[in-house]
């Protein structure tokens, strides 16, 4: 029974990863896309 019940644990720990990952990046590209948004503003001036 134990074996059974440790198959459900991981999917959820590598849902939990995807979430995660998913989240680190978004926030990433949205970083990036500040970053050249504030650098063509910087070299425009």
């Amino acid at each position: 029974m134990s074996t059974k019940r440790k198959p459900p644990t991981l999917q959820q720990k590598k849902e939990d990863v995807n979430r995660k990952a998913i989240l680190w990046v978004g926030v990433s590209l949205s970083l990036l896309v500040l970053l050249i948004i504030v650098l063509l503003i910087v070299a425009g001036n």
